[in-house]
C-alpha cells in the first residue's frame, strides 16, 4: 500500500462558451484559460480592460437568485454553476476571460462545462491541492432555514428542500470525493415556476430564461420535460451549493448539512468560515492507493427517502 498525493490541476487549453445571462438575457462570450498553481480561479472582464475579480467569498456582492462577485464597481453574476463545475471536475487553477457581466446560463446545468472538460483534459501541476479541513461545527440559522458544516473525511453533503408541488420535499446525501459529481450532480437543471415570471421579470430577472435553459414548473407539473432525475430539484441544489462553497478558496474536508438553504444561506456559511479562523485549517489529502487491484470502497451519491 503507497500514498498518493492530490496535486492540483490546470485545463490542458483554452476552451470557449457563449450564451446569454439567465437574469441579464445580455449576449455573453467565456473564455477558459489554464492558469499557473496557486492562482485559483480569477475572473477577467475583457470588456472591462481585463479587471479581475478572484473567486473568494471577500468579493461576493448581492445575493438572491443568483450568486455574484464584486470588486469596486465591476460585477460578476451568476456565477454557481461554472464554479460548481470547476470544484466538481477538481480543477484548481484557471482564468475565465468574459466579456459581460453574466456568466452564460447554457442549459442551466453544470453538464456543458464537464463535457468540455472530458474533451479538453486536465494538467496535473507541480503543487499539492490543499483543503479546508473542517476542525469544529459552524451552523448558519434563519427560521427554517438552516446550513451547517461539521468535521469529517471527503465532502459530504446531506441536503433537503421543501418546496411548493409539485416539487414537495426532497433529500439527496453523497460525498463529492467519490468521483461522483459528473454523473449525478453536473446534469441536474436550475428550476423555476411559471406563476413567478411576472414578479422576477419586473424585478429585471430572468430575461434570459427558456425552455432549453431551465425546467419550467406549474402547479399542474414539469411544462418542459422530461427531467433528467426523478430528484432533479434537490440535486441542483446540490450542485449550487458546491459551487457556492467554492467561495471559501478550496475544497471542503468534512460534512455539509443544508435544509431549506440557497444563495444567501451557503455564502453566509463561507463568510462564517472565512471570519472563524478556529474553524478549519489548511490540510493536504493523501489517497490509500492498494496494490496491486484492491480499490478503496467508498459511498456514492443517492437520493434519500424524506
Amino acid at each position: 500500500m503507497r500514498s498518493q498525493v492530490h496535486l492540483e490541476c490546470t485545463i490542458r487549453s483554452a476552451i470557449e462558451f457563449s450564451g446569454v445571462g439567465l437574469h441579464s438575457g445580455a449576449p455573453v462570450s467565456m473564455r477558459l484559460v489554464p492558469a499557473p498553481a496557486g492562482s485559483g480561479i480569477v475572473f477577467r472582464r475583457t470588456d472591462l480592460d481585463n479587471f479581475e475579480i478572484t473567486a473568494t467569498g471577500r468579493n461576493v456582492a448581492k445575493v438572491s437568485y443568483a450568486t455574484s462577485l464584486m470588486r469596486g464597481s465591476v460585477l460578476i453574476s451568476t456565477t454557481e454553476h461554472l464554479l460548481s463545475a470547476l470544484i466538481g471536475y477538481g480543477v484548481d487553477n484557471v482564468i475565465v476571460e468574459i466579456n459581460n457581466l453574466e456568466v452564460p446560463i447554457l442549459d442551466g446545468s453544470a453538464l456543458p462545462y464537464i463535457r468540455a472538460f472530458e474533451e479538453t483534459g486536465l494538467k496535473q501541476q507541480r503543487r499539492r491541492r490543499e483543503y479546508m479541513r473542517i476542525l469544529k461545527d459552524v451552523e448558519v440559522r434563519d427560521g427554517a432555514k438552516f446550513i451547517g458544516v461539521y468535521p469529517g473525511k471527503g465532502y459530504q453533503i446531506d441536503y433537503m428542500i421543501d418546496f411548493p408541488e409539485p416539487i414537495g420535499v426532497e433529500g439527496f446525501r453523497g460525498d463529492l470525493a467519490t468521483g461522483d459529481y459528473a454523473r449525478l450532480i453536473a446534469p441536474a437543471r436550475t428550476f423555476g415556476f411559471k406563476e413567478d415570471e411576472a414578479m422576477l421579470r419586473n424585478m429585471g430577472l430572468i430575461r434570459g430564461v427558456s425552455d432549453d435553459s431551465a425546467i419550467i414548473l406549474s402547479r399542474k407539473g414539469v411544462e418542459n420535460g422530461p427531467l433528467r432525475f426523478d430528484d432533479e430539484f434537490v440535486r441542483h441544489k446540490v450542485l449550487d451549493l458546491i459551487g457556492d462553497l467554492a467561495l471559501a478558496g478550496r475544497r471542503i474536508e468534512g460534512r455539509v448539512v443544508a435544509e431549506r438553504a440557497g444563495h444567501a444561506m451557503h455564502t453566509a456559511l463561507v463568510q462564517r468560515l472565512l471570519k472563524d479562523r478556529s474553524a478549519w485549517e489548511l490540510a493536504h489529502v493523501h489517497d490509500e492507493v492498494h496494490e496491486p487491484e484492491t480499490a478503496r470502497a467508498s459511498v456514492s451519491m443517492q437520493p434519500v427517502t424524506v
